[in-house]
């Protein structure tokens, strides 16, 4: 198969976590992928770990920054002459009291979470276009499905991204992109494994279902089903990958365990 035949897929915030995992599975099944983040030494380490040169590609830039996220999309076309998948991923959380939340900190967290997202769609759409359409996927989270103490400028963007979502698949998908989101709960991240004391994780075990956190790679799997073709009359849903944490809401574990 040649280089322009494969399908390709732009992750954002692809040095770690959620991102990384996909861009694994993605490979795996097949696809090329170009990797963005705008962390460039954990990007290049990630990328040189991959060893995967031909069917890779990684490219330093901020999504707020539309000129940034211009220039990556016109080094995409130039290298590649497509893009069937985008999945919008990077993202930034600064947990602190609403009170405490000053404007700079309210405004950089909407500049990436929410206008983000809204930037790399407007690039990446019309190249997607050419090719006949594709498919996005926008990570939002939990904390955009319900409230939550400490996360009012994160859970306000990822509120905002739902409905972005929504607004992107009812106009994109007449012209051939579907436009669907994750809401992951909590996830076994390395962030998560360094700020989540035992209290905080044994409070998450006894508000979710499943009684454990998510993985990376679940949330990637549910992104690569979102971008196929096995999801081809899925649009406009965002779907809670979260072991039914938001759809149960918080129960009393001695209840439950009775």
């Amino acid at each position: 198969m040649d280089e322009t035949s494969k399908k390709l897929v732009l992750v954002t915030g692809a040095a770690r976590g959620i991102g990384l995992a996909a861009t694994k599975l993605f490979l795996a099944h097949g696809w090329q992928v170009v990797l963005l983040d705008i962390d460039e030494k954990t990007l290049t380490s990630s990328f040189v770990q991959l060893a995967r040169p031909d069917d890779t590609m990684m490219i330093v830039c901020d999504v707020s920054d539309p000129s940034q996220v211009d220039d990556a999309v016109s080094a995409i076309k130039k290298r590649f002459g497509r893009l069937d998948g985008l999945i919008n991923n990077a993202g930034i959380a600064d947990f602190m009291p609403i009170l405490d939340t000053d404007f700079d900190i309210w405004s950089r967290i909407l500049a990436v979470n929410l206008s983000g997202p809204f930037i790399c769609t407007q690039a990446c759409a019309p190249l997607m276009l050419a090719n006949g359409g594709g498919a996005i996927v926008n990570i939002v989270s939990i904390s955009g499905l319900r409230a939550s103490t400490l996360r009012v400028a994160y859970g306000t963007s990822k509120a905002g991204l739902i409905q972005l979502t929504k607004q992107q698949a009812a106009e994109l998908g007449n012209q051939g992109i579907r436009v669907n989101a994750i809401a992951p709960g909590p996830v076994d991240t390395a962030m998560a494994k360094k700020v989540h004391g035992p209290e905080i994780r044994a409070d998450y075990h006894a508000s979710i279902p499943l009684n454990r956190y998510g993985t990376e790679e679940e949330i990637a799997e549910a992104i690569f089903f979102l971008t196929s073709d096995k999801a081809s009359y899925v649009n406009g849903q965002i779907l809670a990958v979260d072991g039914g944490f938001e759809s149960t809401g918080i129960g009393l574990s001695t209840l439950r365990d009775g």
